[in-house]
């Protein structure tokens, strides 16, 4: 039976999952109230960098499990009365919901016209990042030969009748983790292989968790060998031991997270001015420095143009959250999972 792995993070208490608190900036003042999915620690240098433009002005920076940033975001749209001056998620399909409900402030600058299409709609949500979802493995425990450059590589490694993978393949848990909803949901749009993913999953018994964190020190302590569809940018920034990374050459998801101003937000023209800077050159070029923004070049990763597959944020996202779809989704997710326990 498939062994999914008890987290603490596996279910939140509804609105009260902020894992964090920073401010950047001076004591008093004008505060830009930020809340996001990044980690702290990746987004200090842009938060710190607009914070030294901007005298007088800080930014006080939540951060929060995707579902539970979604779910606090609704609510305080639901009453109009937002908190938030930006949300900046990584869960871009129920940001994307959110802008459809009308819970977003319009904004137009220079910067977000110079924007992609596939990265910004109706002026009210703009992807600031570009971020690889990979395969990861332990290089000192999986054999170069085993190295999964594809999905039909990693099929054929779980469809081994040998014991050496069993229960020491990870991804994340859709039930848990709005990112791996997202990826899911994305490659069952990408994919003929996603139906053969799931039945070879529920034969190798691997394990859905639900945190990049922990997804990426358990490859490195060799608790697990290898990983599906982790964010590429958090396995950069946390400078693992014995982690090794591939872009899957069939093809490999790029997300781009999105910003949003809710509507009403109590500073909407420092939001605006906020998120100009992180799509400015210096801006850019410090998320890049994060691990944020992943610039292309074949001769290092060994990916075509033609295998990059953009998340498109745009009204497809909206079938992601429909209700009865996304039980269906995750009705078949749990047929080869198994369903949840809590700790």
């Amino acid at each position: 039976m498939i062994r999914l792995l008890a987290a603490l993070c596996l279910f939140a208490a509804p609105l009260a999952a902020q894992e964090a608190q920073t401010r950047f900036g001076p004591a008093s003042g004008t505060a830009l109230l930020i809340r996001s999915t990044t980690d702290t620690a990746i987004l200090a240098p842009a938060m710190e960098a607009f914070i030294a433009r901007n005298p007088g002005v800080a930014i006080d920076y939540e951060q929060w499990g995707s579902n539970d940033l979604n779910a606090l975001t609704s609510a305080e749209c639901t009453t109009q009365r937002p908190r938030a001056d930006a949300v900046f998620s990584s869960a871009v399909h129920q940001m994307v919901e959110l802008v459809n409900s009308g819970c977003a402030e319009p904004y137009r600058s220079t910067r977000t016209a110079e924007l992609p299409p596939e990265r910004i709609w109706r002026d009210e949500l703009w992807g600031v990042t570009h971020e690889a979802a990979v395969i990861v493995y332990n290089t000192r425990l999986v054999p170069p030969e085993d190295v999964p450059h594809t999905r039909f590589d990693l099929l054929d490694l779980m469809r081994r009748q040998d014991q050496r993978y069993q229960g020491r393949i990870a991804t994340y848990d859709i039930v848990a983790s709005g990112l791996g909803y997202l990826f899911a949901f994305a490659d069952s749009l990408e994919a003929s292989t996603f139906g053969s993913l799931l039945e070879g999953f529920a034969r190798s018994g691997a394990i859905a968790t639900c945190c990049s964190a922990e997804i990426i020190e358990g490859v490195s302590s060799g608790r697990y060998l290898i990983a599906y569809n982790v964010l590429g940018s958090y396995v950069d920034s946390s400078r693992a031991e014995d982690v090794g990374v591939i872009r899957p050459s069939d093809y490999t998801l790029f997300l781009s997270r999105g910003y949003m101003i809710p509507q009403g937000a109590p500073h909407p023209a420092l939001a605006g001015a906020l998120l100009d800077f992180l799509l400015s050159p210096e801006g850019q070029a410090i998320l890049t420095r994060s691990g944020l923004v992943t610039k292309r070049d074949p001769e290092e990763t060994a990916l075509p143009e033609s295998a990059e597959r953009p998340i498109r944020i745009d009204p497809v996202l909206l079938v992601a959250r429909d209700k009865q779809k996304r039980e269906g989704f995750i009705a078949r997710w749990r047929a080869a999972f198994g369903r949840p326990t809590l700790p």
